[in-house]
């Protein structure tokens, strides 16, 4: 059965989406078979991955309101993983699902018949926690919290262990934080390095290393509907994913040697480079979660670390 993990955060922009299609094309790499569902209205996770939302007839709101089952919507990507695409018709899916008994079960219940065709199931969650966010903790084992390192994105991590905690509580017993993942990362500023040690201590929580650094590589990647992986293979961004799915994957049990490789697809192949792109990951080791000392962030607020333009040491 697969290993069903949640990527969420209320806040948008601090790169969810980025998060579970790099993640997804590293463990694709391991020879890991992946889906990948999209369960955000703005379809970005369906977009950057090479799929046109606004021409897609069948999407993961159909198999949500059962109308489908999530085998014939499910895609093959250019990067090797599937897909359960989403469409902006999602939006009206949540104010279906209110008057549903059970709704928060929708997703779980959908994979279900496809769970055990592979190994890794990973959620790309809205930027909310309303009824489709709380399906994707409810469907999975563990949830990821990527965290920009910044007040506004800080302050969400709460509210979110909080809705993490009824899920716990009321859906979902066995849900598990595996950790917050540091993105968009700047470790030249104070501010950056001050949110991230107040979180792990504020919450303890693990801080998952390495960092995500904030690279325009992350930005190019979306336009040509692939991963950094493909676009980017030798980036310091594709290399620090590279390194949390080895971790995820040992975590969960199974070294990369236990699991075959896909076949190599001559279409999956970066161009500028003669190694297929599920080859073993260079320079990448298993990097086990661990949280940082604590640094308060009322030390920003204080005024004893001054901050000026975007987070920068004034």
């Amino acid at each position: 059965m697969a290993h069903v993990l949640a990527v969420a955060n209320q806040k948008g922009g601090v790169a969810k989406t980025t998060s579970v299609a790099s993640l997804g094309a590293a463990l694709s790499e391991l020879g890991r078979r992946v889906l990948l569902v999209d369960l955000d209205p703005q379809a970005c996770l369906t977009f950057s991955l090479g799929l046109d939302p606004d021409t897609l007839e069948l999407s993961v709101h159909d198999v949500l309101l059962g109308r489908l089952s999530a085998g014939i919507v499910i895609t093959r990507t250019s990067d090797g993983m599937d897909l359960l695409p989403a469409t902006i018709e999602l939006a009206g899916c949540e104010a279906v699902l209110l008057s549903r008994t059970g709704r928060e079960h929708a997703l779980r219940l959908a994979l279900a018949e496809v769970i055990d065709a592979y190994d890794f199931v990973l959620v790309d969650c809205p930027p909310s926690l309303g009824v489709l966010t709380i399906n994707g903790l409810t469907a999975a084992a563990e949830v990821i919290v990527p965290l920009q390192c910044e007040t506004l994105s800080h302050r969400g991590v709460g509210q979110l262990l909080d809705t993490v905690h009824d899920v716990q509580r009321l859906t979902n017993p066995g849900l598990g934080v595996r950790g917050v993942l540091p993105t968009l990362f700047d470790g030249r500023t104070a501010h950056c390095r001050a949110v991230l040690a107040d979180v792990s201590a504020r919450y303890d929580i693990a801080v998952l290393t390495p960092p995500i650094a904030r690279s325009v590589r992350f930005a190019e990647a979306p336009g040509t509907g692939r991963s950094i992986l493909s676009t980017a293979r030798r980036s310091k961004g594709a290399e620090a994913y590279r390194a949390h799915a080895r971790a995820i994957a040992e975590a969960v049990g199974a070294g990369p040697h236990d699991v075959e490789p896909h076949d190599v697809d001559p279409h999956n192949v970066d161009p500028r480079s003669t190694e297929p792109r599920n080859a073993e990951p260079v320079g990448a080791e298993p990097l086990e979660p661990v949280p940082l000392e604590a640094a308060p962030l009322e030390a920003v607020r204080g005024g004893q670390v001054p901050v000026g333009v975007n987070g920068a040491r004034g």
